[in-house]
């Protein structure tokens, strides 16, 4: 299932209050932290592989389970995509669930991977959540309410994308040479490296958040769905950023996501589509 077409640009205003459903989607990421984390680096942990040659933990389904069944107890009238189990429900807003992003971290012991929760509302991503319990990490937002992330031992701290102003400068995550390849896109990927300050696979979710908090100005990967980047687009574009896809549509079924800092996103744009 794709989403619905965003009738307005994700960066828009939203005209309503969203702190029930931020609340909502902290509380949901309490559950999926105490599932997986339950299951994490099980010496005796099952994992299959699914049609598309991608891996399935015990703990991605029962995580996934976690969440929809208190999604189904207080927003029984809201839609429901989650990687594992599909679509459900048919509505205006639809909660968005990836139970563990990183999957092939997760069933090796490495701790970054995350749990991903969004509510989108007519087609625009509003509310994202994404939880990194293995590390005691956690990030969050929903529109109009900046983004936020945890600090140990200390109070919630407010995250902003940083003003790096010049791409010479920048930092960048390419996430995989493997998807750049198989996008047809493995020279502007060598043109992104010759052109930025320094360049790294930080892979999966948390590169987006090292954007978020203003340790990166760049990220983008391929062969990205929906439930891979919703809940990342409110978190970046409450700390200041801007988030498409590589061709710069507000698209979570395009297959392709970019991030940046906001002040360099036409820049890159412009470096990714220039000629050779």
């Amino acid at each position: 299932m794709t989403s619905p077409a965003a009738t307005t640009p994700w960066s828009a205003p939203f005209d309503g209050d969203l702190s029930d459903d931020l609340r909502l989607a902290l509380r949901l990421a309490d559950a999926a932290d105490a599932v997986a984390m339950a299951r994490f680096d099980a010496p005796d942990l099952d994992v299959r592989t699914k049609a598309d040659a991608s891996h399935v933990t015990e703990a991605d389904l029962a995580t996934e389970r976690a969440i929809r069944a208190i999604l189904a107890d207080e927003r029984a009238g809201d839609g429901i995509f989650g990687e594992e189990f599909g679509s459900a429900g048919d509505s205006a807003r639809r909660w968005i669930i990836d139970p563990i992003d990183g999957t092939a971290n997760y069933l090796k012991g490495i701790p970054m991977w995350t749990t991903l929760i969004a509510l989108e509302i007519d087609g625009v991503p509003r509310v994202g959540v994404a939880s990194q319990p293995a590390i005691g990490r956690r990030w969050w937002a929903a529109s109009g309410q900046g983004a936020w992330t945890n600090v140990p031992g200390g109070e919630p701290r407010r995250i902003h994308v940083s003003g790096v102003d010049t791409i010479a400068e920048a930092s960048a995550s390419f996430q995989s040479i493997t998807q750049w390849r198989d996008a047809g896109r493995t020279e502007a990927l060598l043109r992104l490296a010759d052109a930025v300050w320094r360049d790294r696979g930080y892979g999966d979710a948390w590169p987006y958040m090292l954007l978020a908090e203003g340790r990166l100005e760049f990220v983008a990967e391929f062969d990205v769905k929906e439930y891979d980047i919703a809940a990342l687009v409110p978190i970046i574009h409450e700390a200041g950023g801007r988030f498409t896809d590589v061709d710069g549509a507000d698209s979570l079924s395009s297959l392709s996501s970019l991030a940046t800092n906001g002040i360099l996103h036409d820049d890159f744009l412009h470096l990714l589509h220039s000629p050779r």
